[in-house]
């Protein structure tokens, strides 16, 4: 009897993850399907030349900061609309001196317990509320396209208070930052490009994003936390201010290259993510059932989806396991899981990665699921709070003509 009741709760089990895994891969597939198909931009309804403040922050980014401040100055946009600051947290004194020398601003930031956002948050108190129409944010190891304050400036003039440029991977020297670069590519057709598409909000990233000036410096106030950007979204939706997805406008952003540095990274993701599922979960189902609020619902039924190394590894290994513990009808509905998640991903991978290299890199998602089941392990280290990813990668891309 006992063996009989085990067994109904592992089938239970079974149903309630296939039940889990099915909505997160329809979704994921919708999303993909969905960005094949073009995104129509607004036309700007003026030629207006915004006045921009480019903030970048940075905790112990010696090794590409200057090298960032020097291409951030190679706009295309006229030198006199906008300016560049470098947000200096914990820098060696040689930066710094590099730094003074170059036609930029440079703000020292000190804090007993460093953040993104408190480093922001100070910059923001110190400049004039009346000079900057709006604010460009990169991360200090991202190098803009020589026409990307250009492009923010015809988003902003054709309504939009709220735009998240293409960032695309600066480097892909080993196989983790390959898969890592993929599966940025990955993010941002399903959750931006195919958002677009379908009207809903493009997701943030951190980075390469522009925004009103106000609307970004009484928004940003209050936040303190270390997931800033996904906070901001949700500020942003509760507020009904639409978020735009600029496919064309690229962002160089360098990739995790090592195995260290993917875990305590994808540690901080996970508790980011697990934090504000919990946080906005209701407020979702709320908004959805009273104001039919689907922009903000998305946004926090988003933060339910298992990591994609984890729906493919789970995916992967429990379709192959029907086969042997399984009916025909639960193994064909594995099947149907497997396919769509497969499908999904397909779709929003480019077609330039579609090369040798990456069929190589794709024989370390093994070693890369097992890293993420050791970050779901170490959950309680990202709480302690700040964990910058170090970055050294200097050199980019040839920047592509993306006008």
């Amino acid at each position: 009897m006992s063996m009989n009741i085990f067994i109904d709760v592992l089938q239970f089990l079974q149903v309630i993850l296939i039940i889990y895994l099915f909505l997160a891969v329809v979704y994921y597939f919708i999303y993909a399907f969905a960005s094949a198909f073009p995104n129509k931009i607004t036309s700007p309804q003026n030629e207006n030349k915004n006045k921009f403040v480019v903030l970048i922050p940075g905790y112990k980014e010696d090794d590409v900061i200057v090298n960032v401040a020097k291409e951030a100055l190679n706009q295309d946009y006229p030198s006199e609309d906008y300016d560049i600051v470098i947000i200096a947290d914990s820098f060696n004194k040689e930066t710094l001196d590099k730094l003074y020398k170059l036609p930029l601003t440079v703000n020292e930031v000190f804090f007993e317990k460093s953040s993104k956002s408190k480093a922001i948050n100070k910059t923001l108190a110190g400049l004039p509320d009346d000079k900057y129409d709006a604010v460009m944010i990169l991360d200090a190891d991202n190098v803009m396209a020589n026409n990307v304050l250009t492009k923010m400036n015809n988003a902003l003039n054709a309504g939009y208070t709220s735009i998240q440029g293409h960032r695309i991977a600066k480097n892909t020297n080993t196989p983790f930052a390959l898969l890592d670069a993929i599966s940025e590519e990955i993010n941002n057709y399903i959750f931006r490009k195919g958002h677009r598409v379908l009207g809903l909000s493009s997701a943030l990233i951190g980075s390469g994003m522009a925004f009103r000036y106000q609307l970004y410096k009484q928004t940003m106030a209050t936040i303190d936390s270390y997931g800033e950007d996904k906070e901001l979204e949700f500020k942003l939706l509760e507020n009904d201010h639409e978020i735009e997805y600029l496919h064309d406008t690229l962002i160089y952003d360098e990739k995790v290259s090592l195995s260290k540095t993917f875990v305590r990274q994808r540690t901080r993701w996970l508790f980011n993510q697990i934090l504000y599922a919990r946080r906005f979960f209701r407020t979702g189902l709320k908004r959805l059932i009273t104001k039919g609020d689907v922009d903000y619902f998305d946004k926090m039924f988003q933060q339910l989806l298992p990591p994609r190394i984890i729906l493919i590894g789970l995916t992967t290994l429990l379709t192959a396991g029907s086969f042997f513990y399984n009916d025909f009808s639960l193994t064909l509905v594995w099947l149907i899981i497997f396919m769509l998640a497969g499908s999904a991903f397909i779709l929003a991978i480019p077609r330039e990665y579609y090369t040798f290299r990456t069929l190589k890199a794709i024989l370390h998602l093994p070693y890369g699921f097992l890293l993420m089941l050791k970050s779901l392990s170490q959950l309680q280290v990202a709480r302690k709070g700040f964990g910058a990813t170090a970055h050294t990668v200097n050199s980019k891309k040839q920047k592509k003509n993306n006008n």
